[in-house]
């Protein structure tokens, strides 16, 4: 049985996991739905009431019967790469690889249609709350005045997009900053701007989650950082990241969260305060976790890797491409 593994050929991340898998002498298939129809083929057949298809990869076949999991990690647009790419293609070829490989008993790490979800920020901070973990205020919006009110009741925010990483190639990481105290939020009308309170944090927490397996590590807040340094990705520190523990209240409510976001992956930021207590930022289906295993030593790419050969039940109700209802 084969692991199929969806991404670019310069994630340096997912080569982590590849090592880990070849170890473990499983099989594995590596690709990028980019270069479909430019090294990469496919074929789908259905009829006397099976079905069944292949991938081509470099020339080597697959048979989907034979796929144990699939590791949507980060792909490019399908058939970006082709002689002749076009959005219609891109559709099609879309469309076509994903809608095979959901007819296949494999294992996802993450679903598409989890994953799809789970990138909105709106929908990830309703969630956190509803699974018991604390949220600072919030507020998304468009009405200027909104904003407005908002700094009056908490004097002291920050500023995040809410999709995420700039739409650029490559993309580009927009920082999380702090807002000024005589911003007048006139600009909020031309786009929805999420605003939330700033919280006062001693360290960062990098908390992944692989199946029922959480690793949480610790990046320390130096005494003298500035107030605007914010943003753990773009501060200036010389705090390593070293291993924590997770609290069983937020141990429970993150597994709350993956199961009811259906997710088998998830990089989960927190703020922790001066109290010690982890204030929830964000979840990214997908998100880095090489520079965390290579400060605190932590096993997350054999632990992804364990997880995709089948060796952990996966928490997702996703089955042969269909939500379980039964669950």
């Amino acid at each position: 049985m084969t692991v199929l593994i969806l991404t670019s050929e310069e994630d340096v991340t997912a080569d982590l996991v590849v090592l880990r898998l070849g170890e473990a002498g499983v099989p594995v298939v590596r690709f990028d739905p980019a270069d479909l129809t430019n090294g990469v083929a496919l074929s789908g057949e259905y009829m006397g009431g099976s079905c069944g298809g292949h991938l081509s990869v470099g020339g080597r076949l697959v048979s989907l019967d034979g796929v144990r999991s699939v590791w949507v990690r980060r792909p490019g647009k399908a058939a970006l790469r082709a002689a002749q790419p076009s959005a219609w293609l891109t559709e099609e070829s879309t469309q076509a690889l994903y809608g095979m490989l959901r007819c296949t008993g494999a294992r996802w790490m993450n679903h598409p249609d989890a994953a799809r979800r789970a990138r909105q920020k709106p929908w990830q901070l309703r969630l956190a709350q509803l699974s018991g973990l604390a949220v600072p205020a919030t507020l998304i919006t468009t009405f200027p005045q909104a904003a407005r009110e908002f700094a009056e009741r908490f004097p002291d925010l920050v500023v995040k997009p809410v999709s995420g990483s700039h739409p650029q190639e490559p993309p580009r990481a927009v920082p999380t900053s702090r807002v000024a105290p005589d911003t007048d939020f006139t600009a909020v009308a031309y786009g929805p701007t999420l605003l939330q309170r700033r919280v006062a944090k001693q360290a960062d927490i990098r908390l992944t989650a692989v199946g029922n397996t959480l690793l949480a590590a610790r990046k320390r807040t130096d005494p003298d950082a500035h107030p605007d340094d914010v943003d753990v990705r773009f501060a200036p520190s010389a705090s390593p990241w070293r291993a924590a523990e997770v609290p069983p209240r937020v141990a429970e409510a993150v597994r709350r969260y993956l199961a009811d976001a259906e997710l088998s992956y998830g990089a989960f930021d927190f703020a922790e305060d001066t109290d010690g207590d982890w204030w929830f930022l964000e979840c990214n289906q997908s998100g880095q976790f090489g520079f965390v295993e290579l400060d605190t030593g932590q096993p997350i790419a054999a632990t992804i890797a364990r997880w995709l050969a089948g060796d952990e039940e996966p928490p997702q109700p996703y089955v042969n491409g269909e939500r379980d209802t039964a669950r």
